[in-house]
């Protein structure tokens, strides 16, 4: 068997924040990112049509447009997940592949750039049978689930 270049691109950022857009509109920020925004519980999302730009910007669950940020792990802090479906799909925002950029902080709000590409990001498991296949088409649902549920991801202030 022939030698493999190993793809940096398949691991994550170590200390460096990244938030990355995921295929199916969910925004995920790493613990750095995440500590850039005060580890917010809930935050507004924001876009600049001229610049292409997103801004994520802390707020309270009172707030009519404030997204839940859940934990994408159970073993503690990592990374922070919002399902941001809508909003990607409202704006146009490209989520044909999932992307990671470097964020910035703009007027205390967590931003992304999308006018720079982003680097594409690809799975770190080699998909070489029909069930690995079929498992990942049933874990797609399940984030489908998830991305349209507007209960557990919009706060209702009500």
């Amino acid at each position: 068997m022939p030698f493999e270049v190993f793809d940096t691109r398949m691991t994550p950022l170590a200390k460096a924040p990244s938030v990355t857009i995921q295929k199916r509109g969910v925004i995920s920020l790493n613990k750095a990112a995440h500590d850039l925004i005060d580890n917010a519980e809930t935050v507004e999302l924001l876009y600049d049509r001229e610049r292409q730009v997103i801004a994520l910007r802390a707020t309270d669950d009172s707030s009519p447009h404030a997204y839940a940020v859940r934990s994408g792990s159970k073993r503690g802090p990592g990374q922070a997940i919002i399902s941001a479906t809508a909003f990607t799909a409202h704006y146009g925002i490209d989520t044909t592949a999932t992307r990671r950029w470097r964020p910035f902080v703009e007027d205390a709000m967590l931003c992304v750039d999308l006018s720079e590409e982003g680097t594409v990001i690809t799975g770190n498991r080699t998909k070489t049978t029909a069930l690995l296949d079929s498992a990942e088409e049933a874990d797609s649902s399940a984030v489908d689930a998830l991305d349209d549920s507007p209960t557990e991801d919009h706060i209702d202030p009500a």
